[in-house]
């Protein structure tokens, strides 16, 4: 239903509540003196009333006294009779009985205006049932209408640091362009490109460009607008948005967050026939009769395409699949300089250093970088962007904004201190860990403190031993915990959380204990409306579960042994650093090293890591980069 319909539906109905109300006033008599039954007695008594007509149906008495006063009397229906012969015997001059039969002219028009007015809102919310869509009748019409060149100013241009997909997309926009060289190979466009990886990375970006690209139509919406509360109404929509956009070939039609309608068939509790299998028939059904040379094109995204359905991803419907994965430091450069423009950013700033200090990041996680930047920029009354707000971004986007208010007494702060300390010594002396860039006792986010390390470059394999020398790291602040108070705290949950999850993937999934050897344990199962990892079916014995908890425990134990060798025989280095932290509260890496330069120093690669001392009453959420 278009708006203007809508703008009628609702005039009408108003038209017909104001035309109720003025009848009602029309018809309601002057203002007239009440008088209580009694008091009209008296009147009639001492022959007061000059006029009098009674209204049957009302039960109520209406006239005029003698000195001209309008009135009005209420009773009872048992007293219709006596009070008519009270009226009579004291000789009213002016005395009449009212039917009150009913207009029958009014008597339709109370009958016929509820009924309409229930209709109109009746009819009214109905056309609102699927959000503002197309009314009643058209409720089966697809929701996708086509974006052309002027209305999507993105282009490739503004994508950076996903090159692989960008020339992808390239080839199936320069085909629906000049078809006439891939035909003269006999080569055909796939029917379906599936843009899959981590949120944030760019995928929707992506497909934004492809419309400023490509000079055809684009139908773009979501996964979700197929599926509505009427049966049948998804099916309906897919048909409908491909009947248009053949109609319109060569077009684009691109589905956003297609898992929403394309999970995996024949999980849904009670499995029955789903509205959602429906519509995925439908769009499967769809794509198998795509002409090769219709030239329509289906782009979708998805953040879980483990959950999509086979069908789906078979040769034939979803022919290319693209992984739009978090950009490198080179891709990480790039995007910054995108987000830097329209941006008063300081002469001295290297996007390069920034690069280097966001590893793990994905594109949307820089952009909010750059726009925290200029907002804490801003804040401060600054002309440009300087390297303290983007240091300052950098720490709220990894763990929140800071909480100087939150109010901590001096004991707390010593614990907070030695436990970040532990883990910045364990840090610098192990190999393989990242080195630390920096320490805070500052709360930020749910965290009382954290410790940053950052690595020297991008990696995509972790070796055992590092792996193992990362479980000492997280074990660093218990171990300090112990070593000098000898009574821990409860601010170790998260990294105890983190070292026993790690620990139990290197024995069940990287294969990574000798006494169990490379294997696997443990196949995820599990329906996935409730979860593809909702639940996990042992295939081992008891005595193989045991031996891999025994595994995990010897991992977890031998990381603490090592932390408490490394923090006890760096006693005076641990005493120092937590002392300078509880001074100046936050240390950068090079007053870090510097304290520590009696240590042994390791430098290494790996991902960023921060170490957060949880707060007791409310633990915190795990924000850490993979």
């Amino acid at each position: 239903m278009n708006k203007r319909r809508r703008i009628l539906i609702v005039g009408i109905a108003i038209v017909a509540i104001a035309g109720f109300f003025a009848i009602q006033m029309f018809t309601r008599e002057q203002t007239r003196e009440e008088l209580s039954l009694g008091e009209f007695e008296q009147r009639l008594k001492s022959d007061s009333v000059s006029s009098a007509t009674l209204f049957d149906r009302d039960h109520r008495v209406e006239g005029v006294l003698a000195n001209g006063t309008m009135y009005q009397v209420r009773f009872a229906e048992q007293y219709t009779d006596e009070l008519t012969r009270k009226i009579l015997d004291a000789d009213v001059s002016d005395f009449d009985v009212n039917g009150q039969s009913q207009n029958p002219w009014m008597e339709m028009l109370f009958s016929i205006v509820p009924f309409l007015l229930i209709v109109g809102v009746l009819f009214f919310f109905l056309s609102q049932a699927q959000g503002g869509g197309r009314g009643v009748l058209g409720m089966g019409r697809t929701r996708a209408k086509p974006i052309s060149k002027d209305q999507s100013t993105l282009t490739f241009a503004d994508v950076a640091g996903l090159d692989e997909a960008v020339e992808e997309l390239q080839e199936i926009k320069d085909f629906l362009q000049s078809p006439a060289k891939f035909e003269a190979m006999g080569a055909t466009i796939p029917k379906g490109v599936l843009l899959f990886g981590p949120p944030g990375t760019g995928k929707t970006l992506l497909a934004k460009a492809v419309a400023g690209e490509a000079q055809v139509p684009f139908f773009a919406l979501s996964g979700s607008d197929f599926v509505e509360m009427f049966v049948g109404v998804g099916a309906s929509r897919v048909r409908d948005l491909f009947e248009r956009a053949k109609a319109a070939a060569p077009a684009i039609i691109f589905v956003d967050e297609i898992d929403a309608v394309g999970r995996h068939r024949g999980a849904g509790l009670g499995g029955g026939h789903d509205e959602r299998e429906q519509t995925l028939n439908q769009l499967l059904v769809e794509m198998d009769g795509f002409d090769a040379k219709a030239g329509v094109i289906l782009l979708a995204s998805t953040n879980r395409p483990d959950i999509l359905d086979p069908a789906l991803l078979r040769p034939g419907r979803f022919d290319r699949q693209i992984v739009v994965d978090r950009p490198d430091l080179e891709g990480r450069k790039r995007i910054l300089e995108v987000h830097a423009r329209g941006k008063s950013i300081a002469a001295d700033i290297d996007l390069e250093v920034l690069a280097r200090r966001t590893p793990g990041f994905t594109g949307a996680d820089l952009a909010n970088m750059m726009n925290e930047a200029a907002l804490l920029a801003a804040r401060h009354d600054q002309t440009s962007v300087g390297m303290a707000q983007l240091e300052e971004a950098i720490d709220r986007v990894i763990g929140g904004p800071e909480r100087r208010s939150r109010l901590i007494s001096d004991a707390e702060r010593q614990v907070i201190a030695y436990h970040e300390s532990g883990h910045a010594l364990v840090s610098h002396a192990l190999p393989g860990t990242d080195p630390v860039h920096k320490v805070s006792i500052i709360p930020r986010g749910r965290a009382l403190g954290y410790t940053l390390t950052l690595p020297t470059e991008d990696r995509f394999l972790v070796r055992r031993s590092e792996l193992t020398n990362e479980l000492a790291m997280l074990l660093g602040g218990r171990s300090a915990e112990e070593l000098i108070f000898a009574d821990p705290t409860t601010g170790a949950q998260n990294d105890i959380d983190r070292a026993t999850t790690i620990a139990r993937q290197m024995v069940t999934e990287f294969g990574m204990s000798d006494a169990l050897g490379p294997r696997r344990f443990g196949l995820p199962q599990g329906e996935v409306f409730l979860g593809k990892d909702f639940s996990s079916m042992p295939e081992y014995s008891e005595q193989i579960a045991a031996g891999i908890d025994v595994e995990v425990s010897h991992l977890i134990n031998s990381a603490h042994e090592s932390a408490i060798g490394i923090l006890a025989a760096n006693r005076v280095a641990l005493d120092a650093l937590a002392a300078a932290l509880i001074e100046h509260e936050t240390l950068e890496a090079d007053q870090v090293s510097a304290i520590l330069d009696a240590v042994e120093t390791w430098t290494g690669s790996g991902s960023t890591h921060v170490s957060a001392l949880a707060a007791t009453e409310l633990p915190p959420t795990d924000r850490k980069r993979p």
